[in-house]
């Protein structure tokens, strides 16, 4: 597959949530029967990057963003236009969001 064409999961997490532990799961399943391009956001690090979401996400951990990969950068501005599933989800439903893209 071209990586052009993968789609790009951005994953919002913290340290000790049980919710992000099934949902990274959950992504290396999806990931074994379609790749893609990922990037993990610890939202309570002290990374810039990461204080840029804090506000959005702190208390929604955990959260995936779906897009395509040749897109970049995401801006929490613009958060409400993302695709994005909270919380729980199955991998049916991220291969699901996957094709949105």
């Amino acid at each position: 597959m071209d990586s052009l064409k993968w789609s790009l999961i951005t994953f919002f997490t913290r340290q000790n949530c049980s919710l992000c532990t099934n949902a990274k799961q959950t992504l290396s399943n999806v990931w074994d029967v379609r790749p893609f391009q990922y990037k993990e956001i610890n939202v309570m690090e002290e990374k810039p990057e990461s204080k840029k979401w804090r506000d959005l996400y702190e208390f929604d951990t955990p959260v995936i963003h779906i897009s395509k990969a040749a897109l970049g950068e995401e801006d929490p501005v613009d958060s409400a236009k993302a695709i994005k599933l909270m919380h729980r989800f199955t991998t049916d439903e991220i291969i699901t969001k996957m094709d949105a893209v």
